[in-house]
Order: C-alpha cells, then sequence, then structure tokens
C-alpha cells in the first residue's frame, strides 16, 4: 500500500474511533478495586440499553458529536466557497490574541482551526470531487489554521501579522530571533554577581548596582533557550521576543507555495520567468532541438551567417546589400553626431601635444658637480 494511502486509512480510522467513543459515551478505564485489592464483581443488568445512560453522560456524547458534524459542514462550506486560502502556524498564541485577529480580519476573510485528523479527512472526501484541494494535505502539520478568502492574500497576511504581543523566553524553545543585552545598569544588587560570572559576562559595581559592560549577544536565532537565559531574562526583566500568527504557505486555486513568495513584486516575478526562458532557450540551442523560446535565436544566428557569405562572395539578396556597403563606404553611414564629435576631437589632441613642452639634452643640468655654471 502507498505510503499517502496508508496515511489517509490511518486518519480515517481514528476519526472514525473518535466519532464511535463520543457517540457510546464515556467509558470506565479500569475494573473497581475492592478494600483487599481484589476486583469487584459488578452485577449484570439485564435488558440493558444505551438509553439508560445517565442524561448528563448522553447529552455529552451528543453535544460532541454534533460539534462535529457543525466543524464538518463548516470546513466544507469554507472550502467550497473560498479558491484561496493562508496556512498559518500558531504557537504561543493566547485566545485573546487570536480574538484580535479575527476581529482584523472580519469582512476580509474567515479563520478556522481544528485537529488534524479530522480536517485531513474532511479534505479528502472533498477531493474526490476537487482534486486541486489534494494540495492542502501535505500542509496539514503541527498546530496549523486556515484562513480563508477571495480577496488579495498579501493584504492579508499582512493583517494577520501585524498582530505580535511581547512575551518572555521558555525554557525548551528555539529561539526567532537574535537576543541581545545592551550595556549598562542592570538594577541588582551586587550579590547576584556570580550569576553573570557563570554565564561568562563582564561586569562591573557601579552606583551600588551590577552593570554590564559590553553588550552580550545572549541567543543566536535558532538557537534552544535554556534556564539560564531564562533566568538572566527574569532578573533583568526582559522580554526578548514577540509571537502572533505566522503564515507559513499560501494556496491559490489548486496551486500551493511558500509565503514568502507573496513578498515578490511583478518585476521579480517577471525576472525569474525571463530568466528561466533565457535557461531553455539556451538548452535548445545547444541541443539542436528548436521551441518557442530558442527559434527567434534561430532565426537570428542563420542571418548572420547569410550575411557573413554575402560578404565573402559576389552574391547579393536583399538584406544584405546594406550590409555591404556599410562595408565599402563606412564613411556613408556616420551619424551627424559622430560627424561633429570627430573634428572637436581632432583639434582637442593637437591642442594637447602642444601644450606637453619638447625636452631636449640641453635642459639636463648636472650643477656645480659636473661643472655647470
Amino acid at each position: 500500500m502507498p505510503p499517502k494511502a496508508a496515511e489517509a486509512k490511518k486518519d480515517d480510522k481514528k476519526a472514525d474511533a473518535k466519532d464511535s467513543k463520543d457517540a457510546k459515551g464515556a467509558k470506565p478505564k479500569g475494573k473497581a478495586k475492592g478494600p483487599k485489592g481484589g476486583d469487584v464483581v459488578q452485577p449484570k443488568m439485564a435488558g440493558w440499553k444505551p438509553s439508560d445512560l445517565p442524561d448528563d453522560e448522553e447529552s455529552a456524547g451528543t453535544n460532541r458529536r454534533d460539534r462535529k458534524n457543525k466543524y464538518a459542514a463548516k470546513l466544507k462550506k469554507l472550502l467550497h466557497q473560498y479558491k484561496n486560502c493562508l496556512v498559518c502556524k500558531i504557537d504561543f498564541v493566547g485566545s485573546n490574541q487570536m480574538q484580535q485577529v479575527r476581529l482584523a480580519l472580519r469582512g476580509k476573510g474567515e479563520m478556522i482551526m481544528g485537529k488534524n485528523t479530522v480536517i485531513r479527512k474532511i479534505v479528502r472526501e472533498e477531493a474526490s470531487s476537487n482534486p486541486k484541494l489534494n494540495a492542502l494535505l501535505p500542509l496539514i502539520q503541527g498546530n496549523v489554521g486556515f484562513c480563508f478568502t477571495n480577496d488579495s492574500l498579501t493584504e492579508l497576511r499582512t493583517l494577520m501579522q501585524q498582530n505580535r504581543v511581547p512575551a518572555p523566553a521558555r525554557s525548551g524553545t528555539w529561539a526567532p530571533e537574535d537576543v541581545f543585552i545592551p550595556a549598562g545598569p542592570t538594577g541588582l544588587d551586587p550579590g547576584q554577581t556570580a550569576f553573570f560570572q557563570a554565564l561568562n559576562i563582564a561586569t562591573k559595581i557601579a552606583r551600588g548596582s551590577i552593570e554590564i559592560i559590553n553588550q552580550v549577544h545572549l541567543i543566536k536565532k535558532g538557537e534552544r533557550v535554556n534556564s539560564s537565559h531564562v533566568g538572566l531574562l527574569g532578573k533583568l526583566d526582559l522580554k526578548p521576543f514577540t509571537y502572533g500568527v505566522i503564515v507559513t504557505h499560501a494556496y491559490e486555486n489548486g496551486a500551493s507555495y511558500e509565503a514568502k513568495v507573496l513578498d515578490w513584486s511583478m518585476d521579480d516575478i517577471f525576472g525569474k520567468w525571463i530568466k528561466g526562458v533565457r535557461y531553455v532557450a539556451a538548452l535548445s540551442l545547444a541541443a539542436g532541438h528548436p521551441t518557442i523560446a530558442s527559434i527567434a535565436h534561430s532565426v537570428v544566428n542563420g542571418f548572420r551567417k547569410l550575411v557573413a557569405i554575402s560578404l565573402e562572395t559576389e552574391y547579393t539578396f536583399e538584406q544584405s546589400k546594406l550590409f555591404k556597403e556599410m562595408v565599402a563606404n563606412p564613411d556613408a553611414f556616420k551619424s551627424e553626431e559622430a560627424a561633429e564629435a570627430e573634428p572637436e576631437a581632432e583639434a582637442e589632441a593637437e591642442a594637447e601635444a602642444e601644450e606637453e613642452p619638447e625636452e631636449s639634452d640641453a635642459d639636463i643640468g648636472g650643477g656645480a658637480l659636473f661643472g655647470d655654471d
């Protein structure tokens, strides 16, 4: 079985198992133990039905099932209603911050979160009728969310990433950016100098407090934050990182690409397209296989060879007459500006030659040492 098919089957089984568990209600995790450690024998209930469950347990399973059905219907509606979406990474983002993002997107896009197994199952079901949705499946990994829209993806991405909140460093996380501690007073008492010495940070005591002598590059981008970093930043009351919604990929009518492509201008896109056309033309010319990209170069190269043959022989055709006349009488084809510039250039050259003094052997004097007066 192919890996993608096995993964799809596994996700479907997980989602079905969760649905069946919600429908049956909560199950006991283990057998009850008696006072001496033995199992308590539960009396069998004749004629027991699932409807005999307490109202709260039965309603809990029904509510979960209803919520999942509503979520599936909502996601299917968004997949049909919108052609574009942004795939977002939601790490260390609080509920209040998410609410602010949703308010900023109101009327321009709709954001949805959910469990990855459920999302994959729904996307696969919808992909059977719309194969373009298969491009979304590799992107459903980790703590992700989707923001659907039919407007400009660049403007929507800017709105989402504007809302960032400063946060303290957390031990075990990866630093999203470099962290520098500026030189100057820290406000800490001299009794905590041992903490700075353990981190190899040069300090001095000034006016009754610890002062950092030079700026310190504490954490590099992509480096794991440890407890020492967290302790020092906490003592200095610094919140070096900012967290918010990060757009990782964009999906546009069946095509998925990285979000950094949204930063490109039309000139950048045109330049990359021209570069690709040149590569295709060069490959076609080298292989001798004509293509649309190389046909213009092939025609020009052929014309050059015909003109060269015409110049070397007496054979002349309509397009080569001009080139033969240029070789026979080049002065007749000089432009007016070039003709006017030539006398000026000759006059300047003559003036420079007159200004340079002529050297003679008589001017070389040896002084009194060689008997000169």
